[in-house]
């Protein structure tokens, strides 16, 4: 299946006040399939193409960091067929997506528990890890076997271990965040849920603690630069304050 072609950008043309850092939750895949009597995974596919258009236009439109959602650490409770079919084409978007990212200077980082994931798939994630770590036009970090409380845990022991250690003295919001899978990314300063659903996820509890929040109806493989373009726009009116009167 070919995803619609992505509109023609230019580099540059952005408007006022534009994020960032976009993260986005990617939701409706396996319900954009099943609308149409297609299998899940036929959704996940298109998904996939999906994400291929929006890292190109991300720097079109000004936005320098961009983190995705792709397996939660509840999505394991999904059929099994489902899963191994997730992890392949997580595999094949490594594979085949390396060199093109490479080339538009796209740098690709994962965050979440990779333990638990198949050792190739490790190892092709180490790979383009290495591969693109020059690159600075995009900043892409994929979020697989990630939990908001997880990620906390796993911070909250390498910080208690810092302290232990004597590194640090009274712990601090910025000692935490250097624990985090995050450290050294910028916040996000746009959260975008597709497909209608309106909650977080468990996802980027605490980094998204003053992030603008977007929740559309569009199903993600329905989900068009032309889509973001439009909420772009609508973040450049919002007044965010930080809790400043």
């Amino acid at each position: 299946m070919v995803a619609d072609a992505a509109p023609q950008l230019t580099e540059g043309l952005t408007g006022a006040a534009r994020p960032r850092h976009v993260a986005i939750i990617m939701d409706g895949n396996g319900r954009w399939a099943t609308e149409r009597g297609w299998p899940r995974l036929v959704g996940h596919r298109r998904g996939a193409e999906r994400v291929k258009q929006i890292v190109h236009a991300c720097p079109l439109m000004g936005v320098n960091w961009l983190t995705i959602y792709a397996f939660s650490t509840e999505n394991w409770k999904r059929s099994t067929v489902e899963v191994l079919g997730l992890m392949g084409i997580f595999a094949r978007y490594i594979r085949r997506e390396a060199d093109a990212m490479a080339a538009e200077g796209v740098r690709m980082r994962f965050i979440g528990d990779r333990e638990p994931l198949d050792r190739k798939l490790r190892g092709l994630m180490d790979s383009i890890e290495v591969q693109t770590a020059g690159n600075s036009r995009l900043n892409l970090t994929v979020a697989i076997n990630y939990g908001g409380r997880a990620e906390l845990t796993r911070a909250s022991a390498r910080l208690a271990a810092k302290i232990g250690r004597g590194e640090i003295g009274e712990p601090t919001e910025a000692d935490l965040a250097a624990c985090l899978d995050t450290a050294g990314h910028p916040d996000p300063d746009l959260v975008i849920r597709t497909s209608g659903e309106t909650r977080i996820s468990n996802f980027l509890p605490f980094q998204a603690a003053y992030a603008e929040y977007e929740f559309t109806p569009t199903l993600w493989p329905d989900f068009t630069p032309a889509h973001l373009e439009e909420i772009l726009d609508r973040f450049g009116m919002r007044d965010r304050r930080f809790g400043a009167a």
